[in-house]
């Protein structure tokens, strides 16, 4: 009789046919409709915004790549992807050199210093949003207002113009803010894409908004004030985009849960009882920070084994 020796390997032993590339295609996919909405909204500034920080992005990495003697990851899409979400966080009037150097500070600081993609302990493109913001606050915090030059305009979260805006406004983007948040139509569109690639669950976006509502409804007393916050900043492209993704949100199901529950609770904290209009950038920053902490608490346990790694 002949023996045949069976050879395990750890895990995974079954192959999706996914690639990292093929994840970041379907997400640049999902966020082109908001790009063609922030050109349309905000004129040619906003598409050399874009071309800016995918550029700034895609040579940092290649450079930090070649700099630090590991295999070139350029080519897998993700540093595109963080420059196009950098970009669609931004003002259209920000200077060019501005937006470069936060895609500088997003690729090399924050991605490349901690090991590369799957490394990183927070969102790229948001860490480079809150360095801009905190460097350059009187640029990052001028909006102007779409298809007028020179003109600038309250966000609908700014005090002076709280529950100005009609909903409608915000649902198509009439109104001063980032190139990329101010649209929500386009947002869902992206959103929808990403479901249906199954890219994303809905679990996060869906707990993170909700819990924006219903606290908001608390806080301020209606469904129509709810409703503003949620169409109002940027919310819905940190929901959608930034807080689902999968380096740096949870890998277990209540873990998810806790964190787009923290998301939103801490965004509401921020507009209503902080000194910023604009919470959504460091609630996700920060619950960044919390994921090892909260797929610890919640991940399962083989059968007959406790936390700690005591068995029963």
């Amino acid at each position: 009789m002949v023996e045949k020796n069976l050879t395990v390997r750890s895990s995974p032993h079954l192959h999706s046919g996914e690639s990292t590339k093929m994840i970041m295609l379907d997400v640049l996919i999902a966020l082109i409709p908001a790009c063609i909405a922030a050109v349309w909204l905000f004129g040619w500034r906003a598409a050399a915004l874009i071309v800016v920080c995918v550029a700034s992005c895609m040579a940092s990495e290649y450079l930090s790549r070649r700099v630090l003697r590991r295999p070139q990851t350029v080519g897998d899409l993700s540093a595109v992807v963080t420059g196009v979400l950098l970009a669609l966080n931004l003002p259209s009037t920000l200077p060019l050199w501005q937006a470069a150097l936060g895609g500088v500070v997003a690729i090399v600081v924050v991605k490349q210093m901690f090991g590369g993609l799957g490394c990183n302990f927070v969102n790229p493109a948001l860490v480079g949003r809150i360095v801009l913001m905190m460097s350059f606050a009187t640029e990052m915090n001028t909006f102007p207002s779409p298809w007028v030059d020179g003109v600038t305009s309250p966000t609908p979260l700014a005090p002076d113009a709280a529950g100005a805006y009609d909903l409608r406004v915000l649902l198509f983007g009439f109104h001063g803010g980032t190139i990329g948040e101010t649209c929500a139509v386009v947002l869902l569109l992206g959103f929808a894409y990403l479901l249906w690639r199954r890219i994303i669950t809905p679990t996060i976006p869906l707990v993170f908004v909700g819990t924006v509502f219903v606290l908001s409804w608390i806080v301020d007393g209606g469904v129509y004030e709810a409703t503003y916050q949620i169409l109002s900043g940027g919310l819905l492209l940190g929901a959608i985009f930034m807080a689902t993704d999968y380096v740096t949100s949870p890998v277990t199901p209540l873990g998810k849960v806790i964190f787009a529950f923290g998301c939103g609770a801490l965004t509401v904290l921020i507009r209503h009882g902080g000194a910023l209009n604009e919470g959504v950038s460091f609630a996700i920053v920060v619950m960044n920070i919390l994921v090892p902490l909260i797929e610890k608490a919640t991940y399962r346990l083989p059968f007959g084994q406790k936390r700690g790694g005591k068995h029963a």
